[in-house]
């Protein structure tokens, strides 16, 4: 019997695909009325990037979506982008290009499967269940043939899961291991049920940390869907771009996308603002996946002792500890993050390069870092700030 082919498409507008069919493949889990694994890859969230101009001409993020199709049937697609530039994607690839380009080669444009300016780890083939290997095949396959076919350098897929990982690279793309710091509910009733956890000495620490956040002379608020008002969202604004403004030179993300947030992503959010004489001085901006927190911004307009690790890290534990969540992912980089319960794990990313001498160098470039992530991974584990008994049993 002759196998049904799979057709794979490349759209240039989410509006070009059906909201239900996306969803089907990106997250089915939700179809029992639950909430996505995480938003990030749902059409909501996506159609905000578009919608909003935050991806989109002039952006460096330019969309591809990829589908494939089986029987008249979406069965797999990605979130895939045409990049000019490296900005916004938190697996740092500049070492690359500048070598590349120093051989002769065009680094730029390239592609990316991954969801913009998120540095949050979820599935980045997104399969309609029972189609799994199929679909993510037909994905890998028809995004290499548009490298090749269009003279593109390379391939990436960011912040893959570790399966997805594995999966790619018996297909024969290259295996990337990064390193976060994530937060683990080890079945907690409370947060002084975490504090026991730790040794007595960052015990001591935390509690002190907290106390001196909440002496900035004002109240915290936790708000989360119809709670969110258009005036938090005009302050938290003035505080994302005070830090892109810090950090990226200009914000990743437009005004409009947090307008299309309140309108399509609200119960999805769960925002943390720090408030003095009435007035929003301080602010965190979290995503709620199903079995996730996910930190993603910060920004104030005083400084205050410790503000910025009770708003972003412990009222976050705080969160995911009252509604059953197993983790917080609290975004990239920074070792703070663990002496506040915040444990270094391994991140994953897959990529392919069509000149084959740059990909042999790109091979093993990536098995010394692995090994080298792998062990700082186990070092900075052990200066974790739990007891040393519930340090090995995070190990």
């Amino acid at each position: 019997m002759t196998e049904t082919p799979i057709a794979v498409t490349v759209h240039p507008s989410l509006a070009a695909i059906p909201a239900g069919d996306w969803d089907a493949c990106a997250c089915p889990e939700a179809a029992d009325g639950g909430r996505p694994a995480d938003p990030f890859t749902t059409y909501r969230f996506l159609k905000a990037l578009e919608d909003s101009g935050s991806v989109g001409a002039g952006s460096g993020w330019q969309p591809q979506y990829l589908t494939a199709e089986r029987d008249g049937q979406l069965i797999a697609a990605a979130p895939l982008y045409a990049k000019g530039h490296s900005q916004g994607e938190y697996i740092f690839d500049h070492n690359w290009a500048h070598a590349y380009e120093g051989a002769g080669g065009r680094y730029y444009p390239k592609l990316q499967i991954a969801v913009p300016f998120t540095p949050a780890t979820g599935r980045r083939f997104l399969t309609r269940p029972g189609y799994e290997a199929m679909g993510m095949g037909a994905l890998v396959q028809g995004a290499v043939q548009l490298v090749d076919q269009n003279d593109i350098s390379s391939l990436h897929a960011t912040f893959c899961t570790e399966a997805e990982a594995l999966a790619g690279a018996e297909m024969g793309l290259l295996h990337r291991i990064g390193q976060q710091y994530h937060w683990e509910n080890d079945g907690y009733a409370d947060f002084d049920g975490f504090l026991a956890a730790l040794s007595s000495r960052k015990r001591k620490t935390l509690r002190k940390e907290r106390r001196q956040a909440h002496d900035f002379g004002g109240e915290i608020i936790a708000l989360t869907g119809d709670q969110i008002t258009e005036a938090h969202w005009d302050a938290f604004w003035v505080f994302y771009q005070d830090t892109g403004a810090r950090k990226w030179g200009t914000p990743y993300l437009t005004r409009d996308f947090f307008r299309q947030a309140h309108a399509t992503l609200r119960d999805d959010l769960l925002m943390v603002l720090a408030l003095r004489d009435g007035r929003a001085v301080a602010g965190a901006l979290n995503f709620i996946g199903r079995e996730t927190l996910y930190g993603r911004y910060w920004g104030c307009t005083e400084h205050h002792p410790c503000l910025h690790f009770e708003l972003c890290y412990y009222q976050a534990i705080d969160f995911a500890i009252q509604h059953g969540l197993q983790r917080v992912e609290a975004g990239a980089q920074g070792e703070h993050k663990l002496a506040r319960g915040y444990l270094p794990v391994a991140t994953h990313s897959l990529h392919w390069f069509g000149d084959p001498g740059f990909k042999d160098a790109v091979a093993r470039y990536l098995a010394a870092e692995r090994d080298a992530v792998d062990h700082e991974i186990e070092v900075l584990t052990s200066y974790g700030p739990f007891r040393k008994s519930d340090v090995e049993e995070h190990q």
